[in-house]
C-alpha cells in the first residue's frame, strides 16, 4: 500500500477550520454508508504558525494560518476524496494541474511534518540574527532552511516563503524574529 499524500484544498477565506470539520464529518458519514471509504481521509487540517506581535510595549505570541484559504487533506485516493467533497456544503477544490491532482511537494511536507505532529499542526517561531546582508537562523524551523526565505519583514517578525504543490506555488509567511546581533 502506497503512503498517503498531502493534498491542498482551496476553501473559503475565514472558514478554513469549519471547512476541515465539514470534510471530516462528510468522510465519516460516507464511511458509515460505504465501507470502501474506510480510511479515505487520514487527517484534515489547517496548518498554523506562531509569530510575535508587540502589544502595549510587550511581545506576545500570536497564532496565524500558514495557508490562508487552504486546508490540507491526507489521503491515498484523491479522486475518491474529490467525489466525496461534492457533499461538503462549503467551497472545496483540490488543487490540480490539468486533470492531475497535485500533492504538496515532499520537501515542503517533510518540513511541516518535522515541526508539527498530527492534531497539533502549529509551526513554532524561528530566531535569527543579521550578519552583514545575510540572515542567519539560530533556532527554529527555518534553521538550515534559509534558502526558503524569499523576504523578511523585521518589523512584523515575519519571513515570506514559497510552498509548492505540484507546479503551483503558494506564498505564505512564518514567524521569524531577527535580533540585532548573535546571542551569546
Amino acid at each position: 500500500m502506497r503512503p498517503a499524500d498531502w493534498y491542498v484544498i482551496q476553501v473559503q477565506t475565514g472558514r478554513e477550520v469549519q471547512t476541515c470539520e465539514e470534510i471530516e464529518r462528510v468522510c465519516t458519514e460516507g464511511t458509515l454508508k460505504d465501507e470502501r471509504l474506510q480510511g479515505l481521509l487520514e487527517e484534515c487540517f489547517t496548518p498554523r504558525y506562531i509569530t510575535q506581535v508587540k502589544l502595549h510595549g510587550a511581545w506576545i505570541d500570536e497564532e496565524r494560518l500558514l495557508l490562508p484559504s487552504y486546508a490540507v487533506a491526507v489521503t491515498r485516493d484523491p479522486w475518491e476524496l474529490a467525489r466525496v467533497l461534492r457533499g461538503v456544503p462549503s467551497l472545496t477544490k483540490i488543487l490540480a494541474m490539468g486533470k492531475t491532482f497535485s500533492p504538496l511537494s515532499y520537501s515542503d511536507r517533510s518540513w511541516i511534518e518535522r515541526w508539527t505532529k498530527e492534531g497539533d499542526r502549529i509551526i513554532p517561531m524561528s530566531f535569527a540574527y543579521k550578519e552583514g546582508d545575510a540572515i542567519v537562523v539560530e533556532e527554529g524551523p527555518l534553521k538550515g532552511h534559509e534558502a526558503m526565505i524569499a523576504k523578511v519583514n523585521r518589523r512584523k517578525s515575519l519571513a515570506h516563503l514559497e510552498i509548492h504543490a505540484g507546479a503551483m506555488t503558494i506564498r505564505t509567511t512564518v514567524g521569524l524574529a531577527v535580533l540585532p546581533s548573535k546571542k551569546d
